[in-house]
């Protein structure tokens, strides 16, 4: 794709949001509402609040969170996929528990976290994790254990050894698969971070936007209302470049792009 191409492409995705922004700023120009004051207001509470006065406070807690839970989520869920994925056995055994585990609402375990564990960062951490590790965890079983059986007779023609295997031949076939799963766990882990923020919390993006909301700081409610979604656009940003950094080997052989 030439640069040019690249400059239109990112022209067109830029259109909607500058329109919804442009027509936000004139329609709630002359606003008197309390609950809908004007864009000029809310982008100067934007700029005196998290651009300088809470983020070490609140953002930089929040993004820790995230991180440190997303990364065990990740982790946890690669390595227990490619051993449920390669032990049938062990797949049986656990696939009831996996998918009872699943399907409990995400935010529904946050009282019991609260009530067993406390509201301190590692109760937070640890929810985060366990929510996002099952859309890992079954794409890397379904990736591990739909490897191409050429594959499989190559690794045993070359006397390779059961890690040789994994790293050179399993991994590698179920890498888009799993980057889907870590995707979908990514916005699933953003949306945790806000809401064990705003239940039994006392600091963080979450518990700032609920705070002013419970308090009427309707501005700051709205400023922060803003900043998750950059952030969220932002995460998600960072993800598909480095996406297409690993995978770039599996678009070129497929004939894609990104």
């Amino acid at each position: 794709m030439s640069f040019a191409t690249r400059v239109r492409a990112l022209g067109v995705s830029l259109l909607v949001p500058v329109v919804v922004v442009a027509v936000w700023w004139v329609w709630s120009a002359g606003s008197t509402s309390a609950f809908f004051p004007p864009l000029r207001t809310i982008l100067t509470n934007f700029r005196e609040t998290w651009l300088f006065a809470r983020v070490g406070s609140d953002v930089v807690p929040s993004l820790i969170r995230l991180a440190a839970g997303y990364l065990l989520a990740v982790g946890g869920g690669i390595a227990l996929g490619v051993l449920l994925g390669r032990v049938r056995v062990l797949y049986l055994a656990l696939r009831p528990a996996v998918q009872l585990s699943r399907s409990i609402p995400a935010t529904g375990l946050v009282p019991v976290s609260i009530v067993l564990l406390g509201i301190g960062d590692a109760p937070k951490i640890w929810l985060i994790a366990f929510v996002c590790v099952f859309p890992i965890l079954l794409n890397t079983v379904d990736g591990v254990r739909s490897v191409e059986h050429g594959l499989e007779d190559v690794g045993q023609t070359f006397r390779l050894t059961r890690r040789q295997r994994i790293f050179a031949i399993h991994l590698p076939s179920a890498a888009p698969q799993i980057f889907a799963g870590m995707r979908i766990s990514l916005a699933i882990a953003f949306i945790m971070m806000i809401v064990t923020e705003m239940l039994g919390a006392t600091s963080g993006l979450g518990f700032v936007t609920l705070n002013a909301q419970q308090s009427f700081q309707i501005p700051l409610m709205w400023s922060g209302m803003i900043l998750l979604s950059i952030l969220g656009a932002s995460l998600n940003a960072l993800f598909v470049l480095v996406e297409r950094r690993v995978l770039r080997w599996h678009y070129l052989s497929t004939g894609r792009t990104r």
